[in-house]
């Protein structure tokens, strides 16, 4: 079974991979909306995607493009918020993450022990791990450059 994740029109272009593979490589490196702005441009630039495939990735890429505006959104109205909660939110899923996946590190390491970490528990753990780690610095470049930028 091959695994998805990350955006709708980089799982959509993963699977005509064969047929762009610039594309696919762009989408890969996708980490905020000026960047889906720009495979938006390679993706109607490509001359080796069909005009149906192209016109697929485009409505999927709007999507994700919607979803990553929507993120941004309620994470500016957690930061606004006067909950501590909602700010720490992210810092503390980050550290928790990070320390719990160090401790199952440690554990299955000790051959003594017999602890055995499930495979799928494994699979779990790094898609958590990534998808924060992604949110956590991607968020925090795309805040520093609109700050950088508004001034």
């Amino acid at each position: 079974m091959k695994k998805e994740g990350g955006t709708k029109v980089g799982n959509f272009l993963r699977k005509i991979k064969d047929i762009a593979p610039d594309v696919l490589e762009m989408a890969a490196n996708i980490t905020g909306i000026d960047q889906l702005k720009l495979l938006s441009k390679a993706i109607k630039g490509s001359d080796t995607i069909t005009p149906q495939d192209k016109e697929t990735a485009l409505a999927l890429l709007k999507m994700d493009e919607a979803e990553m505006i929507e993120i941004t959104k309620r994470w500016e109205s957690d930061m606004v918020s006067d909950s501590w909660l909602s700010k720490n939110v992210r810092p503390m899923a980050l550290i928790f993450l990070t320390l719990f996946m160090t401790f199952v590190i440690f554990t299955d390491s000790k051959t003594e022990w017999n602890f055995d970490v499930k495979e799928s528990y494994i699979t779990l753990l790094e898609t958590l791990l990534l998808a924060v780690y992604l949110a956590y610095f991607g968020s925090r470049g795309v805040e520093k450059y609109k700050k950088m930028s508004s001034k």
